[in-house]
């Protein structure tokens, strides 16, 4: 479902203390959030993940990016108001993420609940189609991952099969991720609200394959 425009939220992006323009730190996102470990979360809605991650693993930084201009201020104001690690946010379509970062700069890429997209005349949307997966292949290190949720059944067949066919290794994958406590790894608002109903939570996470 659509998210409907909160005005306030739309308002808020035009002074945003988070908020950073990509093409600013290409190459350099490690210094500027001074850490060793980069994480990108694709989709971030509300920002309630990446906030509670930066602030499990301090020494991380984590870049969540948007693109509805509603959630990004949710977000926004979030990252500016709250105690967190080292976090920032990115108000764009990811359509085009190599143009943010350099070759092998990201080492974990989160991708969760992600549009499904279920027409087939729509899968090139799917952010676990072929097009993304040749630009995360790029910007992410070798043996870099990619951390995938979904309550969607046909998104995660999907995916599994498009990230074999395109330089990925599987190296985990639940059927019902939250049937056992994650302390390591934040609930989504999605999440939450899928695990209260009872719904399997679906995970995997692939590998980008070394370069010979």
């Amino acid at each position: 479902m659509r998210m409907r425009k909160i005005k306030w939220a739309v308002d808020y992006l035009e002074h945003a203390k988070s908020l950073v323009q990509p093409e600013d730190h290409k190459g350099n996102w490690k210094s500027f959030l001074g850490c060793e470990t980069l994480h990108v979360e694709i989709g971030c809605g509300k920002g309630n993940y990446s906030l509670g991650m930066s602030n499990i693993y301090p020494e991380h930084g984590f870049i969540a990016v948007e693109k509805n201009e509603s959630a990004a201020g949710i977000a926004a104001k979030k990252y500016d108001d709250e105690e967190h690690g080292r976090l920032c946010l990115i108000h764009r379509d990811a359509a085009n993420i190599e143009e943010w970062f350099a070759e092998k700069e990201v080492d974990i890429i989160h991708l969760n609940f992600s549009d499904p997209w279920p027409k087939k005349r729509y899968s090139k949307r799917r952010l676990s189609s072929a097009t993304f997966l040749e630009q995360y292949k790029r910007i992410l290190k070798d043996d870099g991952q990619i951390q995938m949720k979904t309550d969607n059944s046909s998104l995660i067949e999907y995916s599994l099969l498009e990230f074999l066919s395109h330089g990925f290794d599987l190296i985990e994958v639940s059927v019902d991720y939250r049937r056992e406590e994650h302390k390591e790894d934040v609930l989504t608002e999605y999440e939450e609200k899928f695990v209260s109903l009872g719904q399997p939570i679906y995970r995997a996470v692939f590998a980008k394959k070394k370069e010979n």
